[in-house]
């Protein structure tokens, strides 16, 4: 039994939505490293340069892609650019995410619900879609779904942020028992508080922080490459006969 064989992704393309820093950074680089070819997406035309930069200095192939993942015209014309690239898809990271308000349900605006819900659920939702159909054609392939351990434990200040992370798990599980006959996976990661730019509100208080330090027993708040080997996991071969798995990378916060 070669073990190793498992995680290599030579010859295989990987689409990573929300790349260019972060946790979707961290994925798309290991992923290149592991063999893949891989696309990465942001807002912003050259968004993604630094990571497309360190694939490449790494020796990998990458390209960069212009996507609002709460514009639907923006999702379909990224998959026509990918299969135009490429050819095939072989992996999703639906990683792109959004919380522009953090506080009481009670206070939440009709703008940012719409934000928030477009961006998390429905463009998550489309991506899915458009990436299962596509891999549909080879027969095999693996979406992984960037959830939030606040879909299962709601935290005061992301209310709507945590359902629509819920939703991704009911979603993912959906995807996952009607995919399967195509040979399509889906799986969940369920990272617990990370050192991004979306943590910034919570980070930003020293108190607040210190609380959610103290309820993690590993001690300490993630960095984007502890939520890589889940990736690659549900990535590769390792994780062939899994399908509507939810993986909490939490340090240990549900236990």
């Amino acid at each position: 039994m070669n073990v190793a064989r498992w995680f290599n992704l030579k010859g295989r393309v990987a689409l990573v939505t929300g790349g260019s820093r972060g946790i979707g950074a961290a994925i798309g680089a290991a992923l290149a490293e592991c063999g893949a070819a891989v696309a990465v997406t942001s807002r912003h035309p050259g968004g993604c340069e630094a990571t497309l930069q360190r694939i490449r200095d790494a020796g990998g192939r990458a390209s960069g892609h212009v996507c609002h993942i709460g514009d639907l015209a923006a999702i379909e014309g990224l998959f026509v650019e990918v299969m135009a690239t490429y050819g095939r898809l072989d992996v999703l990271v639906n990683n792109a995410g959004t919380n522009p308000s953090f506080g009481s349900v009670l206070a939440l605006d009709a703008a940012a619900f719409a934000k928030t819900t477009e961006v998390n659920f429905r463009g998550t939702w489309f991506m899915s879609q458009h990436a299962a159909r596509m891999m549909a054609r080879t027969g095999s392939g693996s979406i992984i779904n960037i959830a939030s351990v606040t879909a299962e434990r709601p935290m005061d200040g992301l209310g709507l942020y945590g359902a629509t992370k819920a939703g991704i798990v009911g979603m993912t599980q959906a995807f996952a028992r009607e995919c399967a006959v195509s040979g399509v996976r889906v799986n969940a990661i369920l990272p617990g508080l990370v050192n991004t730019k979306l943590a910034a509100a919570l980070q930003s208080d020293a108190e607040v922080r210190a609380r959610a330090i103290a309820r993690i027993p590993l001690g300490r708040i993630a960095e984007p490459e502890d939520i890589v080997g889940a990736a690659l996991y549900f990535a590769s071969d390792a994780s062939r006969y899994t399908t509507g798995a939810l993986l909490r990378v939490d340090g240990g916060l549900n236990v």
